[in-house]
């Protein structure tokens, strides 16, 4: 079964064009303009087991707010349609993911209702020309898009290129248990019968 979306979005501040395989290798053809976000997203690759293209243009030249955001819009809609009816998916995942002394936990429900709960230990700041208060604001964009829960607690850190990897990594790991097809679960893992 291949878990495959394509999505795009254009609006006056943005154009995001994503491509992506749930079941893939890791392979990761990012380009939005912001490096440590693009190294975050191939992590998310990485240990999520994607297969992922994402190509965004933004207005750079005010911040990088638009093109953070509208990314995580943009991505959250293409995991939504890949999941399709979410039939037999094993639906929660965690994960607990280190990077030296930082250390982050992810809790993920893909029920079907967008939510984002965050907490950190420090304010996050810049990482290169990536502003820290972006990273919630791109996983409540995917969160709320995906139609999928996600708790995720930054508890421990100092370095906030540490800090706010392990963050991306502990979600990735989160998303692929989450996603995951059991072969003895069958239909929607829900009372209702639906996660949609």
């Amino acid at each position: 079964m291949e878990r495959c979306a394509e999505w795009e979005r254009k609006t006056r501040e943005t154009a995001v064009a994503v491509r992506l395989q749930l079941e893939g290798s890791g392979t990761a053809e990012i380009a939005t303009g912001i490096g440590f976000f693009d190294h975050l997203l191939d992590a998310l690759c990485r240990h999520a087991g994607l297969d992922l293209s994402v190509k965004t243009t933004g207005d750079l030249e005010v911040d990088g707010h638009h093109t953070v955001e509208d990314t995580g819009i943009v991505l959250g809609k293409a995991f939504d349609a890949a999941l399709g009816d979410r039939s037999g998916i094993r639906r929660f995942g965690y994960a607990c993911c280190p990077l030296d002394e930082a250390l982050v936990r992810a809790v993920v429900d893909i029920s079907g209702r967008g939510g984002f709960y965050f907490t950190t230990v420090l304010p996050l700041a810049q990482v290169g020309a990536f502003a820290g208060e972006l990273l919630p604001e791109f996983f409540r964009a995917l969160a709320l898009n995906g139609h999928f829960t996600l708790h995720l607690d930054l508890l421990k850190g100092e370095n906030q290129h540490h800090l706010q990897e392990a963050a991306m990594k502990a979600f990735a790991i989160a998303w692929r248990e989450a996603v995951m097809v059991q072969a003895a679960q069958r239909g929607v893992p829900s009372t209702k019968g639906t996660l949609r």
